[in-house]
């Protein structure tokens, strides 16, 4: 990196895409309410190749605890289960040989707590990763001053600015953790 500007572009690019990251593991995680981000991780096996659920079928939610999967090719039905029950994600489907039906049963107290500790550790990762971008920024800094590019001054204001940056980002992965939490919560 050749000044603090481009130093401070490609650490904010990096703590954007840890924070994207942090959402999508957190769309994955079951709430009370259907939704069809929960089957993201799922594959299926397609003629011999893992292919995402959703390359293979059309996934709708006709209501707050149901999720519905429109296979295109009815002999993906069975494979579609298969996958389905080895998800972990502890629900159970059936099929009326045309569409797989997902009933999502009520949270217990104890799964949602679980849930929530999940949620919390996947953000307190993501705060570890910022944390790590920070100091990857702040050495490229640091060496920029070494090479005499940069005033000691000058390093103090760019080390000011990349943490004022990581604490916007501590503050927005706690904002999507504190409300992927109340999704848990809710009954």
């Amino acid at each position: 990196m050749s000044n603090p500007a481009a130093i401070r572009q490609n650490v904010t690019e990096k703590m954007e895409s840890a924070l994207e990251h942090l959402k999508r593991d957190l769309a994955g995680l079951r709430t009370g309410r259907a939704s069809v981000a929960l089957f993201d991780g799922v594959r299926v096996d397609y003629y011999g190749t893992m292919t995402p659920l959703k390359q293979v079928a059309s996934i709708s939610t006709p209501e707050a605890r149901l999720i519905t999967i429109h296979p295109w090719e009815p002999n993906l039905i069975k494979e579609i289960e298969k996958a389905l029950s080895g998800s972990g994600l502890g629900i159970t489907p059936s099929n009326d040989g045309k569409v797989i039906r997902v009933p999502l049963p009520p949270l217990t107290e104890e799964r949602r707590k679980e849930l929530s500790k999940i949620c919390k550790k996947h953000g307190e990762d993501t705060k570890v990763v910022v944390r790590g971008f920070r100091r990857d920024g702040n050495e490229d800094l640091k060496k920029l001053q070494k090479d005499g590019k940069l005033t000691e001054d000058e390093l103090r204001k760019s080390e000011a600015d990349t943490q004022k940056l990581t604490d916007q980002y501590i503050q927005k992965i706690d904002d999507v953790v504190k409300k992927k939490e109340q999704e848990i919560m809710e009954v």
